[in-house]
């Protein structure tokens, strides 16, 4: 999520892209939840800087965030508000996880260092813990103490949806084991829901690394529960300086 002067930074990028009337006019996250949307639609899609990667044929783009030194955002081609969007539901659809999962190299370029692929992860907020209404894909590192509960309970996380016995961030997660990206972590969230369409947007997922196969979190919005998964992600990236740590930790677990 975006601080207020980090918007106003944004807003400065959109500049060109927006109308006459609107050019020059500095916009919040309050006033404008739309702004993702228009740099897609209204920049990227020209051809335009600040997009990193814009991709009609698979549907998607990814931008460079500005929280964050190594984080992207990727970000459907298509107006889809996010989580609750009745379209992720729909057959042919394009795998979006699976798409950010195919950038994650550009994490550990934008640091110019190596950067343990069990340190990434993928993250979406919910409806209700977001501030823009594009979907969009947070691709960035995963908190050190996140990991280190993933690797506890690594045996207990299987092909059925468990509640993690341990809490992150102070919400109860369940897990569920993926041995690859072939499915939708949309759709695979979504079958094991009672009334996909109308509980959907109250869900966050995140996505990491779990051995050979990766784990999907998921938290649902209730109290002061906002379900943003995107908590569980470090975009400071520790783990650049405690790569060698983590290193160290998987040789004297073998």
């Amino acid at each position: 999520m975006l601080t207020r002067w980090k918007w106003a930074a944004l807003a400065a990028v959109m500049a060109g892209a927006l109308s006459h009337a609107q050019a020059g006019t500095v916009i919040h996250k309050d006033h404008d939840p739309d702004i993702l949307w228009k740099i897609v639609h209204q920049k990227c899609a020209q051809g335009t800087r600040p997009c990193t990667v814009y991709d009609s044929t698979h549907r998607i783009a990814l931008l460079h965030s500005i929280e964050g030194r190594g984080q992207y955002l990727l970000i459907p081609t298509d107006k889809l508000a996010g989580m609750e969007s009745p379209a992720l539901l729909v057959p042919g659809q394009p795998n979006y996880f699976a798409e950010a999962w195919k950038y994650r190299d550009r994490v550990a370029a934008s640091y110019g260092t190596p950067i343990p692929e069990k340190m990434l992860s993928l993250a979406i907020n919910s409806s209700k813990g977001r501030s823009q209404n594009q979907l969009h894909i947070h691709l960035d590192c995963l908190a050190p103490h996140v990991r280190e509960i993933l690797d506890r309970y690594n045996s207990r996380i299987g092909p059925s949806w468990s509640v993690l016995p341990e809490t992150i961030e102070g919400h109860h997660y369940r897990a569920l084991y993926l041995a690859t990206l072939n499915a939708s972590p949309f759709l695979v969230l979504a079958s094991s829901l009672a009334d996909p369409e109308s509980e959907m947007g109250n869900h966050t997922l995140v996505l990491a690394p779990l051995g050979s196969g990766y784990a999907l979190l998921d938290d649902r919005a209730q109290d002061v529960d906002r379900a943003s998964g995107e908590e569980l992600q470090d975009h400071a990236c520790h783990a650049v300086k405690s790569d060698v740590s983590f290193e160290a930790k998987d040789k004297a677990a073998k």
